[in-house]
């Protein structure tokens, strides 16, 4: 039995779902922003073995972004029953605890009715509403962590809340400590579809881009891909797309935003743009699903962000061969190796981005040699194979402690 996005919770009796031996595993979701974690959940979801898992996917906002996402993909999803209140970056004050307290009435009876063994969280605010009540519920919790190792919830709250914990990267690890979650942590890289980006033609895609934003040919085209946030740097890349400018006055360069704003940074980095005498160059494309025909588009994905766990475009543009420019920072040099797979810059550096940029146009053989050994061993790190294999053998060591909650309909 599935469900459609039309199905609401709140206004009908909460049903079961599953069956024979299959554990129910519960995605919930907010639903107002799509993100990184997204993507990789879809992932996971769509690839999780049917005959040993049934996803139960819930979203307290089905009529947002996530919500199309997933009608999309075919991803079928129910309501939650309670209305999220809790707002995002949650100040760590009474309120946030009353909003997580307030949502337990319905959501450990919803855990309970629907036999859930798993609840898998990913991100923060999912972390703490659906993990307390998965304790109360009896369920088994999934911390999937997307964040740094300094982050409050994972400092604070995974140490005690969590049964276990996943991380996308040795950075994103909690560190161990007298207090910490450090020893229920496992490593697991984020899914992705290896071989689909195959289908994908630069010379095509690179043609398509230039019409976008009504460009030249002898353009070259720079990415900035993800949500604009303060941690990824927004007005570092327009700053770095300004020193390309002043350093080589003779290049033709376009910068391109793909991706939702938070906070005003998109207003910020205009701003910044005109200060700088290159608004003409700056190009806000918004959030275009799917993105790989514009990364494969793209002569260069610049990763301007620090402390990034792990992102998803820097993996997605190797795999698509255009070529990566990231901060020395974070998760980013578990995957980048400097002058191999991408080039790395010293982070919060305008001018390093500029000229690893310069060397990266000007040098065609170490172009060819960086995408094509960066697509050769994301494609080794990356499948959704052994991130369902990684997951899944996560979630039998959860069940194997008490064993499995079972469906409903599977009997005693």
């Amino acid at each position: 039995m599935t469900y459609s996005a039309a199905v609401d919770l709140r206004q009908s009796e909460t049903p079961s779902i599953g069956g024979g031996d299959q554990a129910v595993v519960c995605f919930p979701f907010i639903g107002d922003l799509v993100g990184g974690s997204h993507m990789s959940s879809l992932g996971l979801i769509q690839n999780l073995p049917r005959s040993r898992f049934v996803p139960l996917v819930v979203l307290h906002q089905t009529d947002g972004p996530v919500a199309d996402l997933f009608r999309r993909e075919g991803i079928d999803f129910v309501a939650a029953p309670v209305l999220n209140r809790l707002e995002r970056a949650a100040p760590r004050n009474g309120a946030a605890v009353v909003n997580v307290m307030r949502t337990l009435p319905a959501l450990v009876p919803f855990l309970r009715a629907n036999n859930a063994s798993i609840v898998h969280t990913n991100d923060g605010r999912t972390h703490l509403i659906w993990g307390l009540a998965a304790r109360v519920a009896g369920s088994k919790h999934l911390w999937h962590h997307r964040g740094d190792a300094t982050s409050f919830g994972l400092r604070r709250v995974a140490p005690w809340l969590p049964n276990r914990l996943v991380a996308v990267s040795k950075f994103a690890s909690p560190r161990p400590g007298l207090f910490s979650a450090a020893g229920k942590c496992s490593v697991v890289h984020s899914p992705f579809d290896v071989m689909k980006m195959d289908g994908f033609e630069r010379v095509e895609a690179r043609e398509n881009v230039l019409a976008a934003i009504g460009c030249s040919p002898d353009t070259k085209l720079l990415g900035y891909v993800g949500t604009l946030v303060d941690r990824k740097r927004p007005i570092l890349f327009v700053e770095a797309v300004a020193a390309l400018k002043r350093l080589s006055p003779e290049t033709k360069v376009a910068g391109l935003f793909f991706g939702n704003a938070l906070n005003g940074l998109d207003d910020a980095a205009r701003s910044r743009a005109e200060a700088l005498g290159i608004a003409d160059c700056i190009h806000f494309m918004g959030f275009r699903y799917p993105g790989e025909p514009w990364i494969a588009g793209l002569d260069a994905l610049l990763v301007t962000a620090v402390n990034e766990p792990l992102g998803r475009t820097l993996v997605e543009a190797m795999l698509l061969a255009t070529p990566v420019i990231a901060a020395d920072s974070g998760g980013n040099p578990e995957v980048v190796e400097d002058g191999k797979t991408g080039m790395l810059v010293r982070a919060d550096d305008p001018d390093e981005f500029a000229k690893a940029c310069l060397v990266l146009f000007s040098n065609a053989a170490l172009r060819k040699h960086i995408v094509e050994t960066a697509r050769k061993e994301v494609r080794a790190r990356f499948s959704f194979e052994r991130h369902v294999q990684a997951i899944t053998s996560v979630y039998e060591e959860l069940m194997g402690v008490t064993g499995i909650r079972r469906s409903a309909s599977s009997g005693p």
